[in-house]
């Protein structure tokens, strides 16, 4: 019987090179992913909820009289709920591009591949195209069938009414995506009287078009073919990873059989053969053949062998969330040198960047000393030095700063422009002098600290360092 059950594995493989190789150049066909239901799916949509409902509501949350979240390329503002950034500020987008990269390689080499199966767009744009096609077009054998029957009026009406709904859903997806980026509520209105720019127009449909073609007509070949994190995952992953397995001792060898007939008796493992865990996969691999870099981690075939399993009167597991230990019947390591690793860098990270916003000051000072003269004398016997000042106003309302000086003893600061008003946005550059007695100077070059208070608000305080030269002390 084992030797039967290892040609059975042999033929199986050496059919899936060959189906390999055919699909390098055979037309796709199109996959039928079936309903499935149990607690993976509920996650899985209670995850599409989730992120959907964060993407299509955040831009018509107000915060403070204006949206609470706009990136406002033209003006160069980026406003998040209370904080506004600009420019000068992309390091912290540096700082959170290098989080979300640690966050994958940490959760891919924890729990293998969640991002693929709960979060990723083109997973959670998918599920819903696919509600919307059941919805319309009716379950698996329904599709399957419309889709064989030769076209007649009825056909094209479910067509054209799926594809009407698709496009519908990707056009106001395009315009959710533009509402980053213009204010929603005005775009809103000249998108309803065909006034939109050029440019909003074309991201409009552009983003459409793209949600249209990979939630509706790409799906998986997004996953198989154009998606690089596929082709690297398996550097992130060690024996250790949970991943979705087979159990191949418990369940071969399969065949069919009745409801309450122990296996055993006919010499077959767990498994029933009922391939519903390849017509539930989005993607079209069977897991039984193991782990494959087509798996988006979707767990759809651990829900529906479970129901299988459920139904048989065997235990649950027959696909699970497991680990390659495990498989083995060896102990899991949960922490290990790579896990740790990523953990440390996030926790460094993400601490060092919410320090960092917490503690930013939405104010910018740049000091310019005057380079066309070292210094020059006044009338008055003062050593005097010029300076220009760029004061950057960071923050979403104008600001009045006023300008000090310290750390050189007797220095006066000549500042003809008093207290300085600058707007959201604006940078003003303030000429202004320092004089020194030359009794009070000690060295050739003094340190010297310019300080930048906003006079309405005590919290926008900074400080920029510079150097005062004069002439040699002897």
């Amino acid at each position: 019987m084992q030797q039967k059950a290892a040609t059975a594995k042999k033929g199986r493989a050496a059919q899936q090179d060959a189906q390999l190789q055919q699909e390098l150049y055979a037309k796709r066909q199109k996959i039928y992913p079936r309903e499935v239901h149990g607690v993976f799916a509920r996650l899985r949509v209670a995850a599409v909820f989730a992120l959907l409902g964060i993407y299509y509501g955040l831009p018509w949350l107000k915060w403070q009289g204006r949206q609470a979240v706009l990136l406002d390329l033209p003006n160069r503002q980026f406003h998040f709920f209370g904080i506004t950034f600009w420019p000068q500020d992309f390091f912290f987008l540096a700082a959170l591009l290098a989080i979300a990269a640690l966050s994958l390689f940490f959760f891919t080499a924890l729990a293998g591949r969640l991002w693929c199966g709960y979060a990723c767009p083109q997973t959670v744009w998918t599920e819903v195209f696919l509600w919307i096609e059941r919805k319309i077009e009716g379950d698996r054998p329904k599709q399957i069938k419309l889709d064989k029957a030769p076209w007649t009026p009825k056909k094209l009406a479910i067509k054209g009414a799926k594809h009407l709904v698709w496009l519908a859903f990707s056009l106001y997806t395009g315009f959710t995506f533009v509402g980053y980026f213009t204010p929603i509520d005005d775009l809103a209105v000249r998108f309803i009287h065909f006034d939109t720019g050029p440019w909003e127009t074309f991201w409009i449909f552009f983003y459409g078009f793209a949600t249209y073609g990979n939630a509706g007509w790409l799906r998986e070949q997004v996953c198989i073919y154009m998606c690089p994190y596929a082709r690297f995952q398996s550097a992130m992953f060690d024996k250790d990873t949970l991943i979705i397995s087979y159990d191949e001792k418990r369940g071969e060898p399969r065949g069919s059989r009745k409801r309450g007939v122990d296996p055993r008796e006919l010499g077959l493992g767990d498994c029933i053969d009922c391939t519903l865990c390849v017509q539930v996969c989005p993607t079209g691999i069977d897991i039984r053949d193991g782990l494959q870099y087509e798996c988006i981690g979707c767990a759809a075939c651990i829900d529906v062998c479970d129901q299988v399993m459920e139904k048989m009167g065997y235990p649950k597991g027959l696909i699970r969330y497991t680990t390659e230990r495990a498989m083995e019947g060896e102990k899991t390591h949960i922490l290990r040198p790579r896990v740790v690793v990523y953990a440390v860098l996030l926790l460094i990270l993400f601490s060092g960047l919410v320090y960092a916003v917490l503690t930013r000051v939405p104010a910018e000072l740049d000091v310019i000393r005057d380079r066309m003269s070292l210094y020059r004398e006044t009338e008055e016997g003062l050593v005097e030095n010029s300076y220009t000042l760029k004061i950057a106003n960071q923050d979403s309302k104008p600001h009045t700063y006023r300008i000090s000086i310290k750390g050189l003893e007797g220095a006066q600061l000549i500042n003809p422009y008093g207290e300085i008003e600058v707007q959201p946005g604006e940078v003003k550059n303030v000429p202004v002098r320092v004089a020194v007695d030359p009794g009070d100077l000690r060295r050739p070059s003094s340190k010297l600290e310019f300080i930048l208070e906003a006079v309405d608000d005590p919290s926008i305080r900074i400080q920029e360092d510079s150097r005062f030269l004069g002439p040699v002390v002897r």
